[in-house]
Order: C-alpha cells, then sequence, then structure tokens
C-alpha cells in the first residue's frame, strides 16, 4: 500500500529511493538508541517503563495512553486493512453506493470529518481478522510466538521471490529506476519527503515491537540489541529491493496510480494470472504481521493496570492460559473502533506522527538517563554515542515539524478529509484528564 502514495506524493524514482534508505538509516539509530534503553531496562511495557525513569508517572501515562489508543491500536486496524485489502482481489466484498457511504458523518472540530461506511466488506473482514488473532493471543502466547516465527520467514521468501520474479523475467525497464519524474502538486520537497517518510516510517516501524515484551526474553541484554539491529538492517535491504523491482515493472506514473503494487508489479513482468498468486502470498505475510502487532501491542496497558495507574483489571493475567487476556480484549474493541472509522491512510500517517513524537522523546530521556544514572551497568552502549542520538533527535524534530504543515496544507487544500497529525495529538492529550482521574483515584483507595 504505501509505495503508491509515496510515489504519488514524490513523483521521482530517485527521491522514492532515497527515502526508503534514509528511512531506513534513521530507525536504525532509533534501533541503536532503543538497545541502550531496552538492555537497561528488560521490562515488560518498553516505552512506558523508560518514560517512568526519564520524565515521571504523567508523561509515562501519556505514552501509555497514547500506545493504547493510537500507536498500537491503530497499527494493527492498519495492517488489518491492507490485508482485507488484498484478500477482496478474490473476494469482491460488497460495499455500499457513494451516497450510502457518505450518509454517516463522524465531525470532529478543527480535524476533520470520518466516513464509517466506507469501503464497509473491507473493514468487516478486518475486524475479523483481529478478533481472531485477539483470541489466538488470548489462549495461547506460545502457538502466537511459534505462529510469528514461521509467518517471518514465510514472509521474507514471498518478498524474496517477488524480487527475483519480477528482475528475472526482462519485462521491465531498468530506466525506471532513474527517469520518468512527473509533477505531483505538492508545493514543497521538504513536504513531498515528509508525507512520503511517514509511509516508510511505518513499514519499519515494526522494529520497537521487541521492548514491549522485554520482561519475557531470554538473555534480554545481549538478545534485545541483536534483533534490533539484525532487523533493521534486514528490512532496509529487503524494502529497498522490493520497491527497485515494482519501479522496474512499473513506471513511477504507474506505481503512483496503484491501488495494488505488489500484484500489478507482478502482473506487468510475469502476465496477469501471477497477480493473485502474490495477493495470495501477501494475505498470507499480512496475516502474520497482525498477530506479530497484537503479540506486542497489549503489553504497555497490561503493565500500566499493573502499576494501577490505568484500570486495574486491564494488568490481570488471565489465570488458565497466563496471558495479559484484559488487555487483549480491551485493544482488540478499540482497534475495531479505529477500522470502522478510518482508512489506511489517515491510520498509518496518525500512529506514525505520534510514535516519532515518542521516539524524540526515548532518544532525548537517553542523555537524561547517562546524566541521571551514570554509574548504571549497562550491557550494552549505543555507537557513536552523542553523534547518533543526537543526530536521530534532530531528524525526528525536523520531520515532526514537516509532518504537521503538511498535514495542515493537504487538508486546507481538500486533499485530506481529517489532519491525521493533529488528530493523533487530540487523542493522546485526552491522556492528561484520565491521568488526574486515576492519580486520584489511587489516593483514594
Amino acid at each position: 500500500m504505501n509505495p503508491a502514495s509515496m510515489a504519488a506524493e514524490l513523483g521521482s524514482p530517485l527521491w522514492l529511493a532515497a527515502v526508503w534508505v534514509l528511512a531506513g538509516v534513521f530507525s536504525l539509530f532509533g534501533a541503536l538508541v532503543f538497545s541502550e534503553l531496552g538492555a537497561l531496562m528488560p521490562e515488560t511495557g518498553g516505552l512506558y517503563v523508560y518514560f517512568r525513569y526519564m520524565y515521571g508517572n504523567l508523561v509515562a501515562f501519556l505514552y501509555g495512553w497514547a500506545a493504547f489508543a493510537v500507536i498500537n491500536t491503530a497499527s494493527v486496524a492498519a495492517i488489518a486493512f491492507v490485508c482485507a485489502q488484498y484478500a477482496n482481489y478474490f473476494l469482491h466484498l460488497p460495499r455500499f453506493d457513494a451516497a450510502t457511504e457518505h450518509a454517516i458523518v463522524w465531525y470532529i472540530p478543527f480535524i476533520g470529518r470520518l466516513y464509517p461506511l466506507e469501503n464497509f466488506g473491507v473493514k468487516s473482514l478486518a475486524i475479523v481478522l483481529v478478533m481472531a488473532f485477539t483470541f489466538l493471543n488470548y489462549r495461547s502466547t506460545r502457538a502466537s510466538s511459534r505462529l510469528q516465527v514461521v509467518s517471518t520467514a514465510v514472509k521474507f521468501g514471498v518478498l524474496g521471490a517477488l524480487v527475483l520474479g519480477i528482475f528475472f523475467s526482462g519485462n521491465g525497464s531498468f530506466q525506471h529506476l532513474v527517469s520518468g519524474n512527473f509533477p505531483t502538486g505538492q508545493s514543497s520537497l521538504m513536504g513531498s519527503i515528509a508525507a512520503a517518510m511517514t509511509g516508510a516510517f511505518f513499514a519499519y516501524d515494526g522494529w520497537i515491537g521487541v521492548s514491549f515484551v522485554a520482561g519475557e526474553i531470554q538473555e534480554p541484554q545481549k538478545n534485545i540489541p541483536r534483533s534490533l539491529l539484525v532487523a533493521v538492517l534486514a528490512c532496509i535491504a529487503l524494502y529497498l529491493f522490493v520497491n527497485e523491482a515494482y519501479l522496474y515493472a512499473l513506471s513511477i506514473r504507474q506505481m503512483a496510480a496503484s491501488s495494488l503494487v505488489a500484484s500489478d508489479a507482478i502482473a506487468a513482468a510475469l502476465g496477469t494470472t501471477t497477480g493473485g498468486v502474490i495477493a495470495a502470498l501477501i494475505v498470507v505475510c499480512t496475516f502474520g504481521a497482525i498477530n506479530g502487532s497484537i503479540l506486542g501491542a497489549s503489553r504497555v496497558t497490561f503493565a500500566m493496570g499493573r502499576n494501577r495507574t490505568f484500570f486495574q483489571w486491564a494488568g490481570r493475567e488471565q489465570p488458565r492460559f497466563h496471558t495479559p487476556g484484559n488487555a487483549l480484549w480491551l485493544h482488540g474493541l478499540w482497534t475495531v473502533l479505529f477500522i470502522v472509522s478510518g482508512s489506511f491512510d489517515m491510520l498509518t500517517d496518525m500512529m506514525v506522527f505520534i510514535s516519532w513524537l515518542a521516539y524524540l522523546g526515548g532518544a532525548v530521556g537517553l542523555f537524561v538517563l547517562r546524566r541521571k544514572w551514570p554509574d548504571a551497568p549497562r550491557a550494552y552502549k549505543v555507537w557513536g554515542y552523542p553523534v547518533v542520538p543526537f543526530l536521530f533527535i534532530i531528524f525526528s524534530s525536523f520531520y515532526l515539524v514537516f509532518t504537521v504543515v503538511n498535514d495542515v496544507q493537504q487538508y486546507r487544500n481538500g486533499n485530506a478529509p481529517v489532519v491525521n497529525s493533529l488528530l493523533g495529538v487530540v487523542i493522546t492529550l485526552v491522556g492528561v484528564p484520565l491521568y488526574l482521574y486515576f492519580r486520584n483515584r489511587r489516593k483514594v483507595i
């Protein structure tokens, strides 16, 4: 889904490749920063735990609330939407006519409008997928983990086969990789890059997930840094090759106009009958991605419940299956709300913006902890400190500013129904009165 919108934003194959590399490099910098934090504090909950030590309970709660209300649930919703969209290649799910789709409008003042009946067939399938994998994780973490290992291997195999199949078909042009620019309508190159970065960051974003389950990992001081570094480097190489393969088969303009890029690229390279095969394989891949996101997503909410900074029942372990059962179902229901209310672009844009706001806070907090705990044993230290985390902070700040500016401009121009980044901020700030409520409730108890 992302390469099409990124191509439409940039209008250039060279800028498209550059954005994938640049986003990968800064994701790697982020992984280096969080490798030190994860090895220093190998507790389940990830950034929620780190922020408690860095900034105190309020900031930690706001992150925990944002992780539940925006970051993790929107991520699962977006991936489920992709899976359902590709499944629709075969199922031809029903949808309402245009008048019915726009008959119900959820208006958010100063933010925009949501149309819950849009693409309702695809949304319904996405809901079924989320509930099914929530149930699997509720019943067995071990089964979910095994499925994740298998699905990850399948994903790498499928994407590798896709790259080789397209390049060895001979039905494409290497000229597509360097030429074919077209005007995008964007007034600012930086705005285009910021918008395209959002798509790339969403693809890379799984690297943070290991920190959510740090307390459940064997030898965390060694395995957290290793898993983060290996995974991000592998994804940089894989995503770049995949997008270059798409460009070999399709021009940058054709890619921008495609709703199912992988299927269209393989169909152009190997014939129309193979498009369905790739669509099916991508459904299989996104099955695993939904599961992987659900596996770690509820752990922050679970940790908050156990610390009595959120609903205590969210921190209760399921007595029979020993899983964070209540937190899982709470996340599942909230994810369903996102699926009904949103679209893929809205969900990914909102989730990525709030995620990178949190990553910026984590990188700044690394300096705070270095000063606060100078003698704490650190099994892993950030390579290139202080340059790498400083560059990460500078880049993150510029990215966030340009994202807000671009989102507002797109909304004013009528190109987007919602200011996605600000919608994420509004939902996050709802956490302030919630924090005060839970703090006062703890005092009463």
